[in-house]
This record gives structure tokens, sequence and C-alpha cells, in this order.
């Protein structure tokens, strides 16, 4: 069977490339600098968050199923201060020209693949399984003009928020409060607003849990989604999620002894 990897990424400001389009002092602080941003975004259209070229990603946090001999159910994260950012983003389409797994997101197509793309090219990253779209020189490259990662209507990258919301970005749900109505943990701590504070603050550990924990509840939901389009049956669903509260549980890490425990409070 194909190998299922749900992915999510957490970004800070590109400091340096702020500094290098708008000729910024190096002595200028990085909060002086992603405020100067903030204000020219929010002047111009209300909002400060920036283009996604000028997010840097610092987390790429990963759950994979897979099959067979080596299958199981396993959350990794690639991220700072380990690597560097273009390290991150080339180990992570090294994973997909490695496996070629069906890639699951919630947004990704709005956001963590857009901003991958672009920060990607600014790293000089190669990713020719990815982006084969039936030209490439693989055995099955010709199957990839059919399902391939970039084209929205395909499965190979499921967007999970984009299709259960027919496309209609009006109709999306926040991951967040679908996962709780559905008696998932949920956000645990942190939502993507506070990644940039915390950054400042040296907590990416705590960026890294949250990245985590959301790759987790996607994978949740998604297993859901699996039970209602009749790909599992509900014993099938109900042995996935034992499997990964085992797995969770493994572990012994703080944050998912907590997830665990919010999970099994909301039950």
């Amino acid at each position: 069977m194909t190998p299922v990897l749900v992915f999510d990424i957490e970004t800070i400001p590109d400091i340096a490339g702020l500094r290098t389009l708008h000729e910024l002092p190096a002595e200028l602080p990085d909060a002086e600098v992603a405020e100067f941003a903030f204000q020219r975004q929010r002047a111009k259209n209300g909002s400060d968050f920036l283009p996604l070229h000028l997010q840097r990603v610092v987390v790429i946090s990963c759950a994979m199923r897979s099959h067979g001999a080596d299958g199981g159910f396993r959350v990794w994260s690639l991220a700072e201060p380990k690597s560097g950012e273009g390290e991150i983003i080339q180990r992570f389409f090294d994973g997909i020209e490695k496996f070629t797994p069906q890639i699951v997101s919630w947004n990704g197509g709005g956001f963590d693949l857009p901003v991958l793309h672009y920060r990607g090219l600014i790293h000089g990253v190669a990713a020719p399984r990815y982006w084969d779209m039936g030209e490439g020189d693989y055995r099955d490259s010709k199957d990839f003009k059919w399902n391939n990662y970039i084209s929205r209507y395909h499965s190979r990258h499921l967007d999970l928020m984009d299709l259960l919301a027919m496309y209609q970005p009006r109709g999306s749900a926040p991951l967040d409060q679908l996962a709780r109505l559905m008696g998932l943990p949920g956000k645990l701590g942190m939502d993507g607003s506070a990644v940039w504070g915390a950054w400042l603050e040296g907590r990416i550990n705590e960026i890294r849990d949250y990245c985590e924990t959301d790759v987790v509840n996607t994978w949740l939901v998604f297993l859901r989604f699996q039970m209602m389009r009749g790909l599992l049956t509900p014993a099938e669903h109900d042995s996935e999620l034992a499997l990964v509260k085992t797995a969770l549980a493994a572990t012994g890490l703080p944050h998912w002894k907590e997830f665990i425990a919010a999970w099994e409070a909301s039950c």
C-alpha cells in the first residue's frame, strides 16, 4: 500500500530577506525589522500576514503511516536549530523522492506548499519527484500526468481542508474547531499567531511540539474522512486510532502525554 505522509510547517518572518529588500541596517533588531514589515502589510491590506515568499520555514512536522515489514505510525520534525531552512526543505522533498507517498495537509495547497516552493527556490532545493507531472524519467512518470502532487484536483496531494470545503474558500473550516467538534484534542497551548513571539523567546521546542500535534490532528481527521468515504470500516478506523495512541504513548514525551490526556478527556 502507498504510504501516507501528513505534513505541516511553521514559519517566521524572513528577517534577512526583509533587510535585503528594504535596505534595512544590520544593527536594527530582528523584532523591529519584523514590526516594520507588519506595519507595511497592515497599511496595505489590514493584516500583518506577510507574503508567502517572505515566510521563513523553521519547522516541518510529519506523520507517516506505512505498511509492510517496516509499517507503523510515527511522527517527527525537521527543525531549526539542528538544520537550516534549506536543509529542512531539502530533506522533506528527499522523503517524497524516497517513498513517493500520498501527502495530506490542511490548507497545504493554500499555504504550506507555495511557501516551500518559494523558499526551496531561494535555497536551490531539488525536488524532481515532487514536480513530476508526467515528463519525468521515473519508471511510472506517465502515471503522474493523471495524478501528481501539483494539480489541485488530484489525490497524490490531498489538501483535506480544500476538499472538504468543495474547493470554496468561504466553505473552509479551522482545523482546531473541526477537530474538537469531532472529539479530538485540537490545538494545545499555541496557535500560528504565537509562533513569532515564541521564536523570539527561544522556544523552538514548543513550536516543534505544536506543529507535531497539528499533523496528528490532521491525520485523525483524515482517518475519519477515510471512514466516511468507505475506505475504512469502523473497526479498521478504531484500530488505526489505537495504533496512533500506542505510538505516541511509546515516546514518553510530555507533549504527547498532554495530547493523549486531552484526547481521552474529549471522547
